[in-house]
């Protein structure tokens, strides 16, 4: 059977200090697969763009803000990842320089600034602090990983660079 997953990206907008990372706690809509939980910003590409105009309208649309500078950290292939057990393919990108001032929330829920050494303590999907350090690392190569869920569990993880 072909592998179709839904097409997405997945952004971590960085402080101009480097030290803080831009965060949505999703709060904002019950039913919402991600309620309570925090994330990086993103969604679902549309047809009719690739993964980077893709994620600078994300951005834009999530935050407010202009992307000036953002760099493809990795992939991750999430089977099962959907509300209804669809396989999900995410485009992982660290955006380390951007034009404008977030608000204070978006649609989804409250835009907070983290800490990187303290993103560990949120509330995060449990695959999300696998992949985490990946991003932030400093490696300037790609990770490619494999995430499988299992109704809203992760069951495992591998990547390669």
């Amino acid at each position: 059977m072909p592998y179709t997953p839904i097409v997405a990206t997945l952004g971590y907008v960085l402080s101009p200090d480097r030290r803080r990372c831009l965060m949505v706690h999703r709060n904002a809509r019950p039913g919402d697969n991600h309620l309570g939980k925090y994330n990086g910003l993103g969604g679902k590409l549309e047809a009719d763009e690739d993964v980077m105009a893709g994620m600078r309208r994300e951005i834009h649309e999530e935050a407010g803000i202009e992307c000036e500078s953002l760099q493809l950290r990795g992939t991750i292939s999430w089977p099962g990842f959907g509300k209804q057990g669809e396989d999900w393919l995410g485009f992982i990108f660290l955006i380390d320089r951007f034009r404008g001032e977030p608000p204070a929330s978006n649609a989804e829920g409250d835009l907070h600034w983290v800490d990187l050494d303290r993103l560990g303590e949120l509330p995060l999907w449990e695959g999300d602090r696998h992949f985490l350090p990946l991003v932030f690392d400093g490696d300037p190569r790609p990770f490619h990983g494999v995430m499988p869920y299992r109704q809203g569990r992760m069951l495992s993880w591998s990547y390669s660079r």
